[in-house]
């Protein structure tokens, strides 16, 4: 969410946002209504004042003739009143669902584009292995080697579902803990975090509206978070925090769910796209600078990088077009892995800034050195998701018999430095 003062001052910046993010928005439209809510507001106040007057003058009247006419006209105002504070309720409820749509200002790095297909490669990062052999799918391989049941899976859990085994359980672990471990060493504050989330976290942190098709709801109306985000940027939801706490940097674990509502005939099988996943997500709250959001952003982005790269898992960075940012994103980079079997890139990280989108919905303040209150910036980053890593991690290290080679930073974690097929 914007400041409205911002927006009232700056229209065609917000036009221009939603120009390049290709949304719909109407400036015009929030403008209006905003006309609307102070007038009302201000008529509302108006009579609350004349109730207060006439309030007065009934105690203070003595005459009983004069006395129940003031009691007669309160009546007449207090009726007037309550349909104009009812219409003040309307017009407020019209006004706050059109600044939960206002697209946050791209940053001007920020490419030209409509989709995915439009964003810009900034970066790319070791070479894609050459095989003797047509490699293996990740699906052949977890298969062979008895790391997953895919079958049973949708027999249990449904469309997407799977089971893990043996060392696809071990591996997923030892990336988790090789992860916490990197950042925990950097100074990030590890923290497993609630699926389960009310409703507000998820407005907050701008998965709501828009993005309700995608989210599973629980019969008390909560909802199951599809990133650790949301749970972690709720932490410090109506605080304010210690100047001498910033930035805080925090490393959160969770499951996370999505439906992957309009996904249904992309990545069928496997697990590159499931409902149900676990991630590790940094989380930077910084104080309310451009210059800083830029500097963490670039930050939480080299702390995948360097994962991926103990990993040794080739990657390209890409830095996202308009049209592939999110509402409250102000600029984003993917990452995307090497994936021998289809012979291309595909996204595993995510790394974004918002300025202060998030925190004025979430109320995460700071007090400044001159003492004024102001909202936080905040940045978030997917440092590893998993089973998807897994499908790099098997694909671009098997080897010609099927097996595959433990990349030698998991091999301490595992005991083994090779996955052979069972006997």
């Amino acid at each position: 969410m914007l400041d409205i003062k911002f927006i009232k001052e700056n229209p065609d910046l917000i036009r221009e946002a939603a120009r390049k993010k290709h949304t719909s928005f109407n400036v015009n439209e929030l403008l209006e209504a905003d006309d609307m809510r102070l007038g009302a507001l201000s008529l509302v106040e108006t009579l609350r004042a004349e109730q207060n007057k006439i309030s007065d003058e009934v105690a203070r009247t003595e005459n009983k003739t004069v006395r129940e006419k003031h009691i007669s006209d309160m009546r007449t105002l207090k009726e007037h009143l309550r349909q104009k504070e009812d219409e003040l309720k309307e017009v407020i409820k019209k006004w706050q669902a059109l600044m939960l749509e206002v697209p946050n200002v791209p940053d001007m790095s920020v490419p030209e584009g409509t989709s995915d297909s439009d964003n810009v490669e900034v970066k790319k990062w070791g070479k894609p292995p050459k095989f003797d052999f047509t490699p293996k799918s990740h699906i052949e391989l977890m298969e062979a080697l008895d790391l997953a049941d895919f079958e049973r899976g949708a027999k249990v859990a449904g469309f997407r579902g799977y089971f893990l085994k043996n060392e696809g359980v071990l591996l997923s672990h030892a990336i988790w803990q090789l992860a916490i471990d990197m950042l925990v060493k950097d100074g990030f504050t590890p923290m497993i975090v609630p699926s389960l989330v009310r409703r507000e976290n998820l407005l907050g942190t701008g998965y709501l509206p828009q993005g309700e098709d995608d989210l599973y709801r629980t019969q008390d109306n909560e909802y199951l978070a599809g990133t650790a985000e949301v749970a972690t940027m709720g932490y410090h939801m109506d605080e304010i925090i210690d100047t001498a706490k910033l930035p805080v940097k925090l490393v959160s674990f969770s499951p996370c769910f999505r439906r992957e509502a309009g996904s249904h005939g992309k990545d069928v099988k496997g697990i590159f796209r499931v409902h149900e996943f676990f991630k590790i997500e940094q989380v930077i709250l910084c104080e309310a600078s451009h210059e800083e959001s830029v500097k963490y952003h670039e930050l939480l982005t080299e702390n995948s990088e360097k994962l991926l790269q103990a990993l040794n898992i080739p990657y390209r960075v890409v830095i996202n077009c308009g049209g592939d940012l999110g509402q409250g994103q102000v600029k984003k980079y993917d990452t995307e892995v090497w994936q021998p079997a289809e012979g291309r890139y595909r996204e595993s990280h995510s790394s974004s800034y918002f300025h202060d989108f998030q925190t004025r919905r979430l109320n995460i303040r700071y007090r400044d050195k001159e003492g004024k209150i102001r909202f936080v910036h905040s940045l978030n980053n997917t440092l590893i998701a998993t089973p998807r890593i897994l499908i790099s991690i098997l694909e671009n290290n098997q080897d010609e018999n099927g097996s595959v080679q433990v990349p030698e930073v998991l091999q301490k974690y595992i005991g083994k430095n090779i996955i052979s097929a069972k006997k």
